[in-house]
């Protein structure tokens, strides 16, 4: 059995929250529902008021391997850390890490050109290892 899943993240504003992502993963806008001409088409045949049509984007992977995401807007803010986190694999921990540590910190300053945060650095034997990260919401991620 093939189960189908994602991932929804509630936020304060969902179009600034799936462009960070749509960049930090490469993953691209959601296709138009089957059967509809449009997004608009479709919120509208669910009865979600046009004053709420920009409350919520959708992102999925382009080649169809990762989950989608959703961003669904909610009134109230972030206010603590995150019991589920995303992993951004830049680097493989199976790699040298001269090869490795370039991959991972040229993916850290892009996501902070992107927006992100730098929450912490983390090195095991005072080797580098990975950084915590925190997007233009303050959500956690890794890069590692």
């Amino acid at each position: 059995m093939t189960v189908r899943w994602g991932i929804a993240v509630d936020c304060t504003d969902a179009g600034r929250l799936a462009a960070f992502w749509r960049e930090a993963l490469g993953y691209v806008d959601a296709p138009v529902p089957e059967g509809y001409a449009s997004r608009e088409e479709w919120l509208a045949r669910w009865e979600v008021p046009p004053e709420e049509w920009n409350d919520s984007a959708y992102l999925v992977d382009p080649e169809g391997a990762g989950p989608s995401l959703s961003f669904l807007k909610v009134p109230e803010p972030k206010v603590v850390k995150n019991r589920l986190h995303i992993d951004i694999k830049a680097g493989g921990r199976d790699q040298p890490q001269d090869v490795r540590w370039p991959k991972v910190t040229e993916t850290v300053q892009r996501l902070l050109n992107a927006g992100a945060s730098v929450v912490e650095e983390y090195s095991t034997g005072g080797v580098p290892d990975h950084v915590t990260m925190a997007d233009p919401e303050g959500n956690e991620f890794c890069v590692v």
